[in-house]
């Protein structure tokens, strides 16, 4: 278990990255893509943020 949890968490952040940068080239490049799945990308994102947080704080509990 101590060995899936930094990859799990650097699949978690690539994805964060990914899905951040798809959301702001949606929205500076295409008005209607944006109006479509702008707010739902968002969403994604912070999701994926608070699966990090919690692989994270899983981490830290583990090491103790």
């Amino acid at each position: 278990m101590h060995d899936i949890l930094p990859i799990l968490l650097g699949i978690t952040m690539f994805a964060i990255v990914a899905v951040l940068f798809t959301g702001i080239i949606v929205f500076a490049f295409n008005e209607q893509l944006n109006a479509k799945y702008g707010n739902k990308l968002m969403r994604w994102r912070v999701i994926l943020q608070g699966v990090a947080l919690l692989l994270f704080g899983l981490m830290m509990v583990m090491q103790a």
